[in-house]
């Protein structure tokens, strides 16, 4: 269930929205923004269970955040997904938004050899497409002096045959951000992407939660010798998100742990 905003805080914090936050990286994020300071819209596709407690413990710890559904896989994204945050945000939705987190994605794994084109173009529309459409439609909605982050992936970096798809994706996603942080300059919007490693996920769990095979087979390849977890990728997603990172702009930062240095 879609969850509304604490309107008591709705003129004392400025307004960060996280797509995919109900889990994961964008689960950590919208907690770690809360921290800094930031009411979180807390965007999900399916699991409002999960969303809502994501809402739920930012709420306990003190900050303020609504979340809300809308389907990344419609042709009209962008408008379908500003129209459900409309719809949730109370007295929130006059309020211009600092802060944009394109964190929504989808892994479907299969070498080039025999991949549908169905799942092709559905990676296309959730990982690239959606986002283009989400921050096209918001353009008028965000603050001068703001910032936009992309997730993307350290496979751009790292030759991956079996999500090569996947990795075409997020290539598009660093093309997006340096062209994007060009065009925004003169808002003095700052749009910066992070692509992290292998990440102890959902999305990662089914080859490499109790599979110690896996587990063996990519911690050599990492400096820092260990699997990096959602709130190291929020942390630096935060970072981005914050005026520390006013002169940062254009800029993809890898957030691996030195995977194939």
């Amino acid at each position: 269930m879609t969850q509304t905003p604490n309107t008591a805080a709705a003129d004392i914090a400025p307004i960060a929205v996280v797509t995919g936050a109900s889990r994961g990286i964008g689960a950590a994020t919208a907690e770690r923004l809360s921290r800094d300071g930031y009411r979180v819209a807390v965007h999900y596709g399916n699991d409002s269970i999960a969303a809502g407690s994501v809402v739920a413990r930012i709420r306990r710890s003190g900050g303020d955040a609504f979340s809300f559904q809308a389907d990344l896989t419609r042709p009209d994204a962008g408008r379908g997904f500003w129209e459900a945050y409309d719809a949730a945000a109370g007295d929130w939705r006059p309020q211009p938004i600092r802060a944009l987190i394109n964190n929504a994605g989808v892994t479907l794994r299969g070498p080039i050899d025999d991949f549908a084109a169905t799942s092709l173009a559905e990676q296309q529309q959730i990982n690239q497409t959606a986002p283009f459409l989400i921050v096209q439609e918001g353009l008028g909605r965000f603050e001068d002096g703001g910032h936009i982050v992309n997730v993307s992936s350290g496979a751009t970096r790292i030759a991956t045959p079996d999500i090569i798809a996947y990795t075409m994706t997020k290539s598009a996603i660093d093309a997006f951000t340096r062209t994007l942080a060009q065009h925004l300059g003169h808002r003095r919007i700052t749009v910066n992407a992070v692509a992290p490693g292998i990440i102890d996920t959902d999305m990662n769990a089914g080859w490499l939660r109790d599979n110690q095979q896996a587990i063996d087979h990519v911690l050599p390849q990492i400096a820092l010798g260990y699997i990096g977890t959602p709130a190291e990728i929020a942390d630096v997603i935060g970072f981005l998100a914050s005026d520390d990172a006013r002169y940062v702009t254009g800029h993809t930062i890898d957030a691996t742990g030195g995977s194939r240095l």
